[in-house]
């Protein structure tokens, strides 16, 4: 559990948690998490105790805490659950899982493990989105904006509007896409792994994720109107219809920026929220493994 995400009680959710597993006659040990640099260690604990007493690992938290356990799981093939504490809570929401925490709770009690599509870049895992770009500068205002006034939708939305109104951020890529090769000038290059997220904006190849495809957009840079414009546009689900915007379906994808330059070069990337420096060339891709998540019985 990472007590950092959400903006709920902790102290409620571990007596909700508490009563309904002591109900069900479930057995738990809860992991509390209170500085990012434990995530993986502590994860990778709960992995080997899940594997020894034959029990489930569960992430609480956003998309990237969320995304850091479910890389310590996917090789051990052991049931994996959500308790979603995050702000948007795509990858809970796309599933079914519900957003509050005795709903999510008893999904782990009465539902089956299914197996879902996880995307890859380089050596990392996303289960949402991976970009570069633009909207990783974005991510990172977020998180300062949301650290100064709270972790709230609102604050997300307002600090994305703030950045997209502020920068002008370009870049020439080598792509090549299903062994075509070409050059793409770009301020965001979006890999969705997400149909929900997707299809909120209105990206029509939403569908073809989770069926052995990733979806791929592209976004011309434009003026501050031009930058306000798509905003609103994804806001309302038309984001695919913007003459700046391209989209397209894709199994692999390998993307390079052209500069003249002898040593590798590092790219700033975001990987389900989470930014960091990666080495070019970016491959991105689907993970063979998929990741067996607990979903409601009907789902």
């Amino acid at each position: 559990m990472n007590t950092h995400s959400g903006s709920g009680d902790r102290h409620r959710t571990l007596a909700t948690l508490a009563g309904v597993f002591g109900e069900a006659g479930v057995r738990h040990e809860v992991m509390q998490v209170t500085r990012p640099k434990q995530l993986r260690t502590v994860a990778a604990n709960a992995v080997a105790l899940a594997a020894r007493e034959g029990g489930t690992v569960v992430a609480a938290g956003g998309d990237g805490t969320i995304n850091t356990v479910a890389h310590a799981v996917l090789d051990t093939e052991l049931p994996f659950g959500v308790l979603p504490h995050g702000t948007f809570n795509y990858f809970s929401r796309t599933h079914g899982i519900p957003t509050d925490v005795e709903g999510a709770a008893r999904t782990l009690v009465t539902g089956t493990p299914r197996p879902v599509q996880v995307g890859r870049l380089n050596e990392r895992l996303f289960l949402v989105n991976a970009s570069l770009g633009l909207y990783p500068r974005l991510l990172e205002e977020r998180e300062a904006y949301k650290r100064r006034y709270g972790r709230t939708r609102w604050v997300a939305l307002c600090s994305g509007l703030l950045t997209l109104l502020r920068e002008h951020w370009q870049v020439l890529l080598r792509v090549e896409h299903e062994g075509e090769p070409r050059l793409l000038k770009t301020s965001t290059l979006f890999v969705g792994n997400n149909a929900l997220q997707l299809a909120q904006i209105g990206i029509d190849d939403a569908p073809v994720v989770a069926q052995g495809q990733l979806v791929a957009l592209s976004v011309k840079t434009g003026g501050r109107w031009a930058m306000l414009g798509l905003l609103l546009r994804g806001a309302v689900g038309r984001l695919g219809s913007a003459d700046q915007v391209a989209s397209f379906a894709f199994r692999h994808l390998e993307v390079e920026p052209v500069l003249r330059r002898a040593r590798p070069v590092k790219m700033k990337v975001s990987v389900d929220g989470e930014t960091q420096w990666m080495s070019t060339p970016l491959v991105f891709g689907v993970e063979p493994k998929p990741l067996w998540l607990i979903v409601p019985p009907a789902a």
